[in-house]
């Protein structure tokens, strides 16, 4: 099935710098973004509206939750469902982690839906559980609802929400035997980091968090047990408090609290930020710098973003970046404008694209949320650039390219849609396309790629019935995602 073909070729670029910022924020520059952004005022001007994004309309992206139903149900309607062999969380989750990565493909508040990403991964709760996947769509949005906002308010949220409780088995943690494991993640992955505690400090952080639970037997709701707290003085590294009352939810907020404004958490903060939108190895003096605004700012995450992008270091770190295998599948789809049906609510809607395509992220290596450790999924480039992942994504680029897999649920443009007029050169051509995918000229070196992907001279003419428009286009249009500049961001 095929688009009919568009009128208004016309290929308006936006300037490298501003490229770059919108790039680094986004799941992939399409020519629908460079619009928003050129109706915003530019970069600058887009980057502030994506900081506030309620101000951003988002409609579309909204309704896509409604394609499957388990995303609205609640924790307790899930839990019965799959008692009762209705439905299994762990289908549920499945439709969860193709949301997300459909919501990303339309979302017009990309910044928003990456530090969402970010912040689920650093508090990582693996959406493959078998207990906390009840809980695991609510998780999501309580990391959204706080993505932007201040540090703070993440591990305040997070830290006691059911679907954490369960995955580091704080449901089980009593005053009698007080369990280590999320008193410790709090530490070690969430906030100060290794080498800011000892073991002490370990056994009083989990005894702070004693009494929160989740009734595991019937209706997996959020509970407080007052009688499982352990009372007693606490004191974990500088923070210190009497905990002498049943309630210890209190002692937990300032505690948390101590936590999110500590030197070393900033540090870590703004380390993370740092990796994931500049570089790799960010030097030392960017981020004391952005642990500094962090601190000034009361934890504020979008101050840490202003003055991260305002950073010579960041202008300097143009393609820095390797796109991960959900961002890869995410960015293709954008990139080859592909529109999607909504998925049936039976077997057959399992061919549909909206379901497939969270098979094409796992054949690359990574499923969202399916990182099964603690730590969460590695944003670093080494990680994601095996030759194994770039023979994956390579052998997804083609199968979209050509229209060929998913073949249900889908609509593909003609290869006539990608041909700016006929008859044309090959160069121009790659030209045309290269503005359009990668919004960039086509380089020399991605000429020569394309003529020999397709066995064609830079100065051919391309007619309707040239092989390249007949049966060759996927040859052209897959050299483009499988470049350098496609694979980074």
């Amino acid at each position: 099935m095929s688009i009919a073909p568009a009128r208004d070729r016309t290929q308006r670029l936006l300037p490298p710098t501003a490229r770059h910022l919108v790039g680094r924020f986004s799941y992939g520059l399409t020519p629908a973004l460079a619009r928003q952004v050129r109706a915003a005022g530019g970069a600058g001007p887009w980057f502030e509206q994506q900081l506030d994004p309620d101000s951003v309309g988002d409609g579309a992206a909204d309704e896509l939750r409604s394609w499957w139903s388990g995303l609205s149900r609640s924790p307790t309607e899930l839990w019965r469902r799959q008692r009762d062999d209705i439905e299994g969380g762990w289908e549920v989750m499945l439709d969860y982690q193709r949301w997300v990565l459909l919501r990303r493909i339309h979302s017009r508040r990309p910044v928003l839906e990456l530090l969402t990403e970010l912040w689920e991964n650093h508090f990582n709760v693996p959406a493959s559980g078998d207990a906390q996947c009840f809980w695991r769509v609510d998780y999501g949005d309580t990391v959204r609802a706080h993505a932007l906002g201040r540090f703070e308010d993440l591990p305040q949220a997070v830290t006691t929400h059911p679907a954490m409780l369960i995955n580091l088995d704080n449901v089980s943690s009593d005053r009698t035997h007080p369990n280590e494991n999320l008193g410790r993640e709090l530490l070690e992955l969430h906030t100060v980091g290794r080498g800011q505690y000892g073991e002490p400090d370990v056994k009083d952080s989990a005894r702070i968090l004693t009494g929160w639970s989740v009734d595991m037997w019937d209706t997996f709701e959020a509970e407080y047990r007052f009688a499982w707290h352990w009372r007693g003085p606490v004191r974990v590294m500088d923070f210190s408090h009497p905990n002498a009352e049943p309630d210890g939810r209190p002692v937990t907020a300032a505690y948390l609290t101590y936590l999110a404004h500590h030197p070393a958490t900033a540090r870590r903060v703004a380390r993370r930020l740092a990796v994931m939108f500049v570089s790799d190895e960010p030097s030392d003096a960017l981020v004391d710098r952005l642990a500094a605004v962090y601190l000034d700012h009361d934890t504020a995450i979008a101050p840490v973003l202003r003055a991260l992008v305002a950073s010579g270091e960041f202008a300097r770190s143009v393609g820095a970046k390797v796109r991960d295998p959900g961002e890869d599948v995410v960015a293709s789809y954008r990139a080859l404008d592909v529109r999607f049906a909504r998925p049936p609510a039976n077997a057959a809607g399992e061919r549909y694209a909206a379901n497939q395509l969270l098979w094409q992220a796992a054949d690359m290596g990574a499923m969202p949320f399916g990182w099964p450790r603690p730590d969460g999924q590695p944003i670093d480039n080494r990680s994601w650039s095996s030759p194994s992942r770039m023979l994956a994504s390579m052998s997804t680029h083609v199968a979209l390219a050509g229209s060929w897999w998913p073949d249900r649920g889908v609509t593909y443009h003609s290869a006539v849609w990608w041909v700016p007029h006929f008859p044309v050169r090959f160069d121009v051509l790659v030209d045309h396309v290269s503005r359009r995918i990668l919004h960039r000229p086509a380089t020399p070196r991605l000429l020569r790629a394309c003529c020999e992907a397709t066995g064609v001279d830079a100065r051919d003419r391309i007619t309707r019935d040239h092989p390249v428009v007949r049966w060759d286009m996927f040859r052209l249009l897959s050299t483009f995602l499988d470049s350098p500049v496609f694979m980074t961001r």
